[in-house]
């Protein structure tokens, strides 16, 4: 295998910003001055002027979400051990930065013993995504019931280390997020478990969620291919939440400016994870939408429902409201570089699946 990593070293120049587990500076290697990410748990905090080993891959191929250099370490300033204490459960495995937590039901953790013999979530209500970005949408529309205990599942598609993103940190800032948890080989939840499985479970026996919203972590990665796209794991998710008692919402994803034609109106990401992949009965949340779009949204819902056998329950949803809803929202909201004003009829797809799922469950206190 040829080299796939783009090495270089620099000194930190200023400190960008800061938020849990994660400091961005400003980093001059040779006669450019450069964006750098550091995870202060693995690496350590740089200050201005350490030296700092740097992996620059993404940067220089000019990636969208994760296109900035990460440090890889302080050679001149290593960070001390940290203190022994329980976990064994290796993240981002037999990578130079893999790391060791505590799983939430490994048995040195304290709810081992609740999760041991886990098998149930009990109807709970878990809302799928596929892009990292419809997260914030979802709570905005789950926040019309008031009082509910939402918890986030990141799954291990996207980025691994949750503390990547801003958004989850400024979610669980303002009081939208009862908790995190990262799944498979992601990192850095309120709690860490070895599947999305036994993070389903944790979420709702250790966290007592009344609702999950799951998705990969920020940087989708699509091909242009039928099947080659880490949003697959939208419909295995259906699977896993099913499987364990549990009543999955597919939220879907829909475009109104993508130039690519596959995504516009439902992407063919929710057609294939949904309609192909998840094997399972499931809610489908269908935006109103008004004009030419809504039309095409509701024809093509209607093949997505036909698609999965008839295992989607179609649920057209009403949007009146959910644009304050939005423009509410604690974070800056983005879905492949374009705001809520760019690309309204996503974050309006999204939040009717949190609106769906909130009357889901006021229905059922009631």
């Amino acid at each position: 295998m040829r080299g796939v990593i783009h090495w270089r070293s620099g000194v930190v120049e200023s400190e960008v910003s800061r938020r849990s587990g994660a400091v961005e500076h400003l980093v001059r290697i040779d006669d450019r001055v450069v964006r750098a990410l550091s995870y202060s748990e693995l690496v350590g905090e740089p200050a201005v002027g350490d030296r700092v080993l740097l992996n620059v891959s993404a940067l220089d191929r000019g990636l969208g979400t994760g296109g900035l250099a990460l440090v890889v370490a302080l050679p001149d300033r290593l960070p001390k051990d940290p203190p022994a204490g329980p976990g064994h459960v290796v993240k981002a495995r037999y990578s130079p930065t893999q790391t060791m937590v505590l799983g939430v039901d490994e048995q040195e953790s304290p709810h081992h013993e609740v999760l041991r013999e886990a098998d149930d979530l009990a109807g709970m209500p878990v809302v799928v995504a596929d892009l990292h970005s419809a997260v914030p949408a979802i709570l905005a529309g789950l926040r019309e019931q008031a009082g509910l205990r939402v918890a986030y599942v990141m799954s291990d598609g996207g980025a691994l280390p949750i503390a990547f993103s801003r958004t989850v940190a400024d979610l669980k800032d303002a009081g939208w997020l009862a908790g995190t948890v990262t799944a498979g080989q992601a990192y850095g939840g309120d709690l860490e478990s070895v599947n999305v499985h036994t993070g389903l479970l944790a979420a709702h026996a250790v966290l007592g969620a009344d609702v999950v919203v799951l998705s990969q972590g920020p940087g989708n990665l699509g091909t242009g291919t039928r099947w080659g796209f880490s949003g697959v794991a939208a419909g295995e998710a259906l699977n896993a939440a099913w499987v364990l008692g549990g009543r999955g919402v597919a939220s879907l994803r829909v475009s109104q400016a993508d130039e690519r034609e596959r995504h516009q109106g439902i992407s063919h990401h929710s057609m294939t994870a949904y309609g192909r992949v998840a094997r399972v009965p499931a809610d489908l949340p269908v935006p109103i939408l008004e004009g030419e779009l809504g039309a095409t949204i509701r024809t093509q819902a209607q093949d997505l429902v036909a698609l999965s056998d008839d295992r989607l329950v179609r649920h057209d949803i009403e949007t009146e409201g959910l644009r304050a809803a939005l423009e509410d929202c604690p974070v800056d909201l983005r879905t492949m570089g374009r705001n809520l004003d760019a690309d309204e009829a996503s974050f309006l797809a999204a939040a009717a699946a949190g609106r769906f799922t909130a009357a889901l469950l006021s229905a059922d206190q009631q």
